[in-house]
């Protein structure tokens, strides 16, 4: 694996761009990777084949391989860099879920910060990923979409470039087709599902509350809807819905429920027996800003929260 071992930025010097060549694989049988790839590149010998492969500049369904005798079904698309390796991200904090030349989704671990602060610049789900998209070419662009709270994970979106930013950005309400979490709440919740609908402001201590009625115009409304997976040992666990999305609104919605999120300090909860904020964005649906596809994504709720419950 293509490992990066320069700081974020750092490689300003001039890059030759990629040149990829793709393939689809329209075989009417399985066959081996490289005999796709010598008969679909026939100004090529099997010796510059083997080097490509051997160099990490094949992908195959957006996953770069190196072993010859891998099989490529039909349907596959086979990319071919003739520039430089094709990288495979990783980092033990972040999972790569889905990455196009538009956007990126990830799956964030907790504990770890959406963006930097004013004291913290590096090792952020931000700087981690621009590090990534940069090492092919220091020009590229990274913008985040929207934010989790730092000791939240789950789902979250980045684009590559200002045409993905500028039209999520613009009409998220209506790009966004689903955002579903699911959190583990102290407290039995009696009821199987409801509705909070209140409207949020924040005090000069950046603490997030309801308000009876929008009395400023700071005041927000934020709608969740709620429903109980499982009971037991004193705790629930709930999949949360949101129609809109105001910072800390489940948190808050939370405790104003009288369950406060296990963990959540902040917001009226003890400790956390798995030493965590147990609240996870588990399901991220939008509309493509470039293709309009339907995207839809889903991770499963953490293993940790089912044995609180």
């Amino acid at each position: 694996m293509k490992r990066l071992n320069h700081k974020p930025g750092s490689r300003t010097s001039h890059v030759a761009p990629d040149v990829i060549e793709t393939y689809t694989v329209n075989t009417a049988e399985p066959a081996r990777l490289i005999d796709f790839l010598i008969s679909a590149m026939p100004q090529r010998t099997r010796t510059t084949v083997k080097e490509l492969l051997r160099h990490q500049q094949v992908a195959v369904n957006g996953e770069p391989l190196t072993l010859a005798t891998t099989e490529v079904k039909p349907g596959d698309t086979v990319k071919v860099n003739l520039v430089r390796p094709f990288i495979k991200f990783y980092n033990r904090r972040m999972k790569m879920v889905y990455e196009d030349d538009d956007v990126i989704v990830v799956n964030k671990g907790y504990g770890l910060l959406s963006m930097g602060t004013d004291k913290i610049k590096e090792g952020t789900a931000y700087s981690i990923l621009r590090e990534y998209v940069k090492w092919s070419d220091p020009r590229k662009k990274l913008f985040i979409i929207h934010r989790l709270d730092r000791d939240t994970s789950g789902l979250m979106m980045f684009a590559k470039n200002t045409e993905a930013k500028e039209t999520m950005q613009h009409n998220w309400n209506n790009m966004v087709l689903n955002r579903t979490y699911v959190c583990v709440v102290e407290g039995i919740v009696e009821e199987d599902s409801g509705t909070i609908r209140s409207y949020l402001t924040e005090n000069s201590r950046h603490e997030v509350y309801s308000t009876p009625e929008p009395e400023s115009p700071e005041s927000k409304l934020a709608v969740t809807r709620w429903k109980v997976l499982a009971r037991g040992k004193g705790r629930t666990l709930l999949e949360v819905e949101l129609d809109t999305g105001r910072k800390n609104q489940i948190r808050v919605h939370m405790k104003e429920m009288g369950h406060p999120i296990v963990g959540d300090r902040r917001y009226g909860a003890g400790p956390s027996p798995i030493h965590r904020l147990c609240l996870h964005a588990a399901t991220l649906r939008f509309v493509h800003p470039v293709t309009r596809r339907d995207m839809n994504f889903s991770t499963p709720v953490p293993a940790a929260f089912r044995t609180l419950v």
